[in-house]
């Protein structure tokens, strides 16, 4: 079969503006980047309040693996099945970021005969997006500084300046840094770093702010750091949201492309679940949900972290009520969870497919917690044994859960249309009554506790003396009401990658707690995770190129 940039070059895309009408959006809400891709205008956008909502239908996954889920692929192939079946849909997807595109995952618009297009665009450069939020960001960091070599008038204390750099690229050796060296025109000297950019707050806001008006509201809640007695200051402080707003505001405005079936597709944002909150953008969903009968997003890596913060961050502040998930797996990665390695994927092991759906069980455990109807897909590999699907399915009609063989990498839209009835039936059904996993007032240590616990299956949380008074600085300073962001490797439900299917008997130690006042969440940084990924021994970049006929070659 061809690979995934040749069967995204071999069909053919429809004009941006006949996929937008089917919408009802004119061309005069548009504002088209080429023919194939555009954002839609902000004022559009504010006349769709009265309208109705559609059903919003949540795609996940079980922990990742290098076998691969397909997670977005699903998403795609559960839309464009939605659409074979003749019903209004739209799909919300998040951009891509250059780092995984040139470091190990590659790009993130499916796979297969179930993506979108115009793909290489969108996991390149798209509309611009990700470098208006590096600029917004970074354009705080220098402020910052400047504040500093101008005076200091409000005392910052610079070993307590909690704001870092941001680049859109995955760079190790940014991770911890001296700047300002050179000296005095070239500042104060001080300790900092940089994260990647889907990491940045500003990511964060973007994708949870309605307007541009919430959005600038956001930013100038932003902790930047401390003065010399330990009072807070913000980007409002520093007069800095203004200028950071328009920046922003071409990046606030959703984009709108296709997929290979032409069913309408907004992808827009794109913080990482590991790290950030994992979902593409409040602005994005809610339109589409306007616009649209059903919408299916997906959120990042597995159900324990994109899923939990979907629902309990993007859902609780954007007013969201989801009506159904779906749990994608796969056969190799469930062997995987259990045990085999490399080669022996592709072989029949009845043992390790066994002992790796305790991590698919887990997940729908999960997901059962909030109250909404949940199914899995099972996103067949072509040499996947009947057995084995036959395994998978009967585990999950075991735990009172509807599975579906799917092949939309293969065969499209037609490859998820059993999928699709069935997850229309169960929406259609009024069965969902979701509730968040906890409260807004219960206290910070204990939120990361109770999601530790129900979500990773752990015994307890763990932090030092530090730790657990930051938790409490940030109570008393009004914060408490806030939901917890985990940032944890997706690789285990423990914060050990190597811990495979679903371990028990373990903590969680936390190790950082900051605050992301603007984005309206507080994050737990847990066991070894980064902030800033580093590039593999051999990178995808390696692979990539131009070839004799100008051709994008090696982006998958």
């Amino acid at each position: 079969m061809k690979s995934d940039i040749e069967i995204a070059r071999s069909t053919r895309a429809e004009p941006i503006t006949q996929i937008a009408a089917r919408l009802g959006i004119r061309e005069k809400d548009l504002e088209p980047y080429g023919h194939t891709k555009a954002k839609i205008s902000q004022d559009f956008i504010a006349g769709l309040q009265d309208k109705k909502d559609g059903k919003l239908i949540l795609v996940t996954a079980i922990s990742p693996t290098p076998a691969g889920e397909g997670k977005t692929t699903t998403t795609v192939g559960l839309g464009d099945a939605m659409n074979h079946l003749g019903k209004n849909v739209s799909i919300c997807l998040r951009e891509p970021s250059l780092g995984p595109c040139f470091g190990m995952k590659g790009g993130a618009a499916g796979g297969g005969m179930a993506q979108v297009i115009p793909m290489e665009d969108i996991n390149l450069h798209f509309t611009g997006d990700f470098h208006a939020i590096s600029a917004a960001h970074n354009l705080l960091s220098a402020m910052i500084d400047n504040h500093i070599y101008w005076g200091n008038e409000l005392n910052l204390d610079a070993r307590r300046i909690s704001w870092r750099r941001v680049v859109d690229m995955n760079d190790r050796a940014l991770r911890d840094m001296v700047m300002s060296l050179g000296g005095i025109m070239n500042g104060f000297p001080r300790q900092s770093g940089y994260d990647i950019t889907v990491a940045s707050e500003i990511m964060a806001i973007l994708c949870l702010s309605n307007d541009l008006t919430d959005l600038e509201r956001r930013i100038e809640k932003i902790v930047i750091g401390q003065d010399r007695e330990r009072k807070n200051i913000t980007a409002g402080q520093l007069n800095a949201a203004g200028a950071m707003a328009v920046l922003l505001r071409d990046a606030m405005k959703p984009n709108l492309v296709q997929s290979l079936e032409h069913t309408p597709a907004f992808v827009h944002g794109g913080p990482f679940a590991n790290i950030a909150h994992g979902c593409n953008s409040l602005v994005a969903t809610k339109a589409a949900l306007k616009l649209s009968d059903y919408v299916i997003t997906e959120a990042g890596f597995g159900a324990d972290l994109g899923a939990e913060k979907f629902f309990d961050i993007k859902c609780r502040i954007g007013g969201l009520k989801p009506d159904a998930a779906v749990i994608v797996a796969t056969v190799k990665a469930l062997k995987f969870q259990g045990g085999a390695k490399g080669r022996e994927l592709g072989r029949a092991n009845m043992e390790a497919l066994k002992k790796g759906m305790k991590n698919l069980g887990q997940h729908i455990r999960n997901m059962k917690k909030f109250s909404i109807p949940v199914l899995v897909a099972i996103n067949r590999y072509s040499g996947d044994e009947d057995e084995e699907i036959k395994t998978v399915k009967e585990y999950c009609k075991n735990l009172g859960i509807k599975a579906h063989e799917c092949t939309h990498w293969q065969n499209g839209g037609r490859g998820a249309v059993s999928l699709a009835s069935d997850v229309i039936e169960e929406v259609e059904s009024g069965a969902a009554d979701f509730k968040p996993l906890y409260g807004d007032d219960m206290g910070l240590w204990d939120k990361a506790r109770h999601i530790a616990i129900n979500m990773y299956g752990a015994d307890d949380i763990v932090g030092d003396t530090k730790i657990r008074n930051r938790f409490r600085e940030f109570e008393n300073a009004g914060y408490g009401q806030l939901p917890i962001c985990m940032a944890k490797t997706q690789y285990s439900f423990s914060t050990d990658p190597s811990l495979k299917g679903a371990p028990k008997n373990h903590v969680v130690p936390i190790r950082e707690v900051r605050l992301a006042a603007g984005a309206g969440f507080i994050v737990a940084v847990c066991g070894d995770i980064m902030t800033m990924p580093g590039l593999p021994r051999h990178p995808a970049a390696e692979k990539i190129g131009i070839d004799e006929n100008g051709q994008t070659v090696g982006l998958f």
